[in-house]
């Protein structure tokens, strides 16, 4: 087996046993109140974190090309139209992007 292969396997062991941690060791057990607030807010976060670097980042640069329009064309289908699938705002985001890049 090549170095990069244990190197997927030992990554690979470690994430799984840190995502089993917190519910092998809280169990049944309710979160403080303090703490149930920020624990809320982690994933929106995060995905608005994720979208935004693989938005205007390529690098260590800041980009801004047409996947900007495309993004805020996703985000007004989502917000007008609160019933929008997410497929479908990811659709208009290509769609809008394409069109852009095209021109």
């Amino acid at each position: 087996m090549s170095d990069a292969w244990v190197v997927i396997v030992v990554v690979g062991g470690a994430t799984v046993l840190l995502k089993s941690a917190g519910p092998v060791l809280l169990g049944r057990r309710a979160l403080p109140q303090r703490i149930q607030p920020a624990v809320e807010l982690l994933a929106p976060v995060m995905l608005a974190a994720l979208v935004t670097t693989q938005t205007v980042g390529r690098g260590e640069e800041v980009v801004l090309d047409a996947r900007i329009p495309g993004v805020a064309a996703a985000a007004v289908a989502l917000v007008l139209w609160r019933r929008t699938p997410v497929v479908a705002a990811m659709a208009i985001a290509a769609v809008v992007t394409g069109l852009l890049r095209t021109l």
